[in-house]
């Protein structure tokens, strides 16, 4: 087709079953229009349907290979046609990296559930920050972020280019609509927004509620296996990327970015998803948790926690991460002569952990589907009295652990609760007190 060519809008997928192309960090090519995508160079003199070469690019031009990231969009507007970006008008309370609203605290923190804001309120401004670590401006640590809303994003759309987005559902399902295609997510899947993608997030159910974890640093990657071999724990084929999908929709949108922890806005006249066809390996994704394949001892001892590992974001020190997405799946319990609940701990990666259902087996009680803890460096945590008293006195039969889902976001440095986090009531005030009453060890001299 000429450059000249109309092309017409598709909205296939708001709707119907959502194509997706399985595999984690291929290289990709679609499109939703014939013979959109140029044949043997990435940018023409003249792109089919008169479209507009794009490169958005993860990482720097001069990465290695394996952790180059970068995709060819081909879309009805550049993505540089806007005005310029004025400070977000709305209050917020997301945070962001240095973390210095209120002292680092070493206590150990539990919060209940948040609840669904009484007023109309979407994704974006439904956005409330835990705390985090590290430096957003030196490319480095995490915001830890909850959302809570009860309606969709309309007639506007945000990107972050702060990170990514890693986006754990608790309650309600989503449809994350971005530039280079939709995909919706539920309770037991996630959903990661690379830096810089165009998105907005709608709600498949009256309200939503869940986790997000903000990746300053080295995009996430799959572990690496090491003597486990050449399979297990997240699957590679298991991973989904959308397929081409564009909107050619004139009329006023709001757009929303995250730049250095301020909010910046603009209106553009038409809509930011034009993209109609792309390539390249930087791409928004999704993963179903339940396809986990869970790897645990057989003999004895509980075997330590980064075999729970689904998705890391490496630091500059080997084997040492600045994320560590980590779940704790339904499996099997079979190690003889063992105390199989986590056991009390001090670490030097800070923990931050929630509970998408179920129960978690180190915990008999307070920490409720959609709560959170914070279990910081160095600081000892551990199975609550009444887990340790009723492990230590089981029955050593194999079992299955059913009905449940936690997972965790480890960092290597210090998270930094913010003001809100220590202030609001969902604080559990009175969490130091599940470790209380333990009996003494007898020794005899």
């Amino acid at each position: 087709m000429t450059a000249q060519t109309p092309i017409a809008a598709t909205r296939a997928g708001l709707n119907d079953a959502v194509a997706m192309i399985a595999g984690f960090g291929n290289h990709v090519s679609t499109e939703a229009a014939p013979d959109a995508l140029p044949v043997g160079r990435n940018s023409p003199q003249r792109v089919a349907y008169g479209l507009h070469a794009e490169q958005l690019s993860g990482s720097a031009f001069t990465a290695p290979r394996a952790q180059n990231l970068r995709s060819w969009l081909y879309r009805l507007r550049p993505a540089a046609n806007h005005p310029p970006f004025k400070p977000y008008a709305r209050a917020s309370l997301l945070r962001t990296a240095p973390f210095n609203e209120v002292p680092p605290s070493p206590n150990r923190q539990r919060w209940d559930p948040p609840t669904i804001p009484d007023a109309a309120t979407d994704w974006l401004d439904g956005l409330v920050t835990y705390g985090g670590s590290g430096e957003v401006g030196a490319g480095t640590g995490v915001g830890i972020h909850y959302y809570a809303c009860n309606r969709s994003m309309e007639g506007r759309a945000a990107f972050n280019a702060d990170g990514e987005f890693l986006i754990v559902p608790q309650m309600g399902r989503l449809r994350l609509i971005t530039e280079l295609g939709i995909v919706p997510i539920e309770p037991d899947q996630i959903g990661v927004i690379p830096r810089g993608v165009r998105f907005r997030v709608e709600l498949l159910d009256d309200e939503a509620r869940g986790y997000v974890c903000e990746n300053y640093g080295a995009p996430f990657r799959l572990p690496e296996l090491g003597p486990i071999g050449a399979n297990g724990l997240a699957n590679p084929r298991d991973f989904e990327t959308p397929v081409a999908w564009f909107e050619d929709i004139d009329g006023p949108f709001e757009l929303i970015q995250k730049f250095q922890g301020g909010l910046w806005a603009t209106t553009l006249d038409h809509s930011p998803f034009d993209v109609v066809a792309w390539h390249g390996n930087l791409a928004p994704y999704r993963y179903d948790l339940r396809r986990f394949n869970t790897v645990n001892t057989v003999s004895y001892d509980h075997p330590d926690p980064s075999i729970f590992t689904v998705l890391t974001s490496p630091s500059d020190t080997p084997g040492t991460a600045n994320c560590d997405f980590v779940i704790f799946p339904p499996r099997w319990m079979v190690a003889e002569d063992t105390f199989r609940p986590p056991w009390f701990h001090r670490n030097v990666m800070s923990e931050f952990m929630g509970l998408i259902h179920g129960a978690y087996d180190a915990k008999e009680g307070g920490f409720a589907p959609g709560g959170a803890s914070l279990h910081n460096q160095m600081n000892g945590h551990g199975p609550d009295q009444a887990t340790y008293d009723k492990a230590v006195a089981a029955d050593l039969r194999p079992f299955k652990i059913e009905n449940t889902l936690a997972f965790m976001f480890e960092t290597r440095q210090v998270i930094r609760a913010t003001r809100w986090a220590c202030e609001t009531p969902l604080m559990q005030l009175d969490y130091d007190e599940v470790w209380n009453g333990f009996a003494k060890g007898e020794v005899t001299r």
